[in-house]
């Protein structure tokens, strides 16, 4: 086993490394994988993880669930089996040895069709936190090399993309913590329901919320809901909400140029002095000093590679 896997992570990290030049995050030609490089030192980023297999082959990451933290670096992967705002920084790179990662979407409806030809899997009976962090199995490893080897021969990818991808599914379902994966495919389940209230959520992030009509839209009591949302999102639906509120209200800044008081008063606040008060709280700092940071922060990691090009 240690020598399979001592052959499969130099390949994974040079397949990263030549399709994943420069700092940042990088979309490829098959559909759900980026592909993500850190040369150094990063910002927290904010974030809303979707379900999906995210693997570290050199360096580390910390991300930042609720009140929890988690830590993963080479040769572990992280399970995220419900989509969850976080906050996110690597913590382990350098400019000879870089961050690099791989990251994979995962389809619901492809893992609720595979998990129908698995019946001998029991249907686990607690809600358990939708993120968890393992170390990486062989064949697991082996699954996502061969998928990163997909980008060297993309004429392959029409053919050869589904049979990895229910690989991949097949190998999360059946590791030590497919039950995350297994209780959020089934659709009578109180994680499933809980699934269906944080759609709403997304999607009404905006809106005043009111815990009684969240639950009987999604039928459970009031109780019921806020134990398992807690159990599985590490948060109360309302802090919840306001995370989703704080990062759009963030990107909107950042991306868009609004103001503090447009920004908050677009994601729902009517307080200024609220939208401010909480966005220092999560983030750290006043929103004006927080983006007038990550802004030089952006222009400092940009002005190398700027000067490459106008060399080059």
């Amino acid at each position: 086993m240690t020598a399979t896997r001592q052959t499969a992570r130099p390949e994974m990290i040079d397949v990263i490394a030549r399709f994943a030049k420069t700092d940042g995050d990088h979309m490829t030609q098959i559909a759900g994988l980026s592909l993500h490089r850190h040369g150094g030192d990063a910002p927290v980023n904010c974030s809303a993880y979707r379900p999906s297999l995210a693997i570290i082959v050199q360096g580390a990451k910390r991300v930042v669930l609720g009140e929890e933290t988690l830590i993963y670096g080479a040769s572990d992967y992280l399970l995220t089996s419900i989509d969850l705002p976080v906050l996110s920084q690597v913590c382990q790179a350098s400019a000879d040895e870089p961050y690099l990662s791989m990251a994979f979407t995962l389809d619901p409806g492809k893992i609720q069709a595979l998990l129908a030809s698995l019946s001998q899997l029991p249907t686990p009976a607690a809600s358990v936190r939708g993120m968890s962090v393992s170390k990486i199995t062989v064949e697991l490893e082996d699954a996502a090399l061969r998928l990163l080897r997909l980008l060297e021969r993309p004429d392959d990818i029409p053919a050869l993309l589904p049979l990895i991808e229910q690989e991949i599914l097949y190998r999360l379902l059946t590791g030590p913590h497919g039950h995350r994966l297994r209780q959020m495919a089934t659709t009578d389940s109180q994680p499933h329901q809980v699934g269906r209230a944080v759609a709403w959520l997304k999607e009404h992030y905006s809106r005043p919320l009111r815990i009684d009509d969240l639950a009987n839209r999604v039928s459970m009591s009031v109780s019921s809901l806020h134990h398992h949302f807690k159990a599985i999102t590490a948060m109360s639906p309302l802090q919840y909400q306001k995370q989703l509120r704080l990062q759009e209200a963030r990107r909107l800044m950042l991306e868009e140029s609004l103001d503090a008081g447009d920004a908050g008063h677009q994601v729902g606040y009517e307080s200024q002095s609220q939208f401010s008060r909480e966005y220092a709280r999560h983030f750290g700092e006043p929103p004006m000093r927080d983006i007038g940071r990550v802004r030089r922060s952006l222009l400092e990691r940009l002005a190398p590679q700027a000067e490459m090009l106008s060399e080059g």
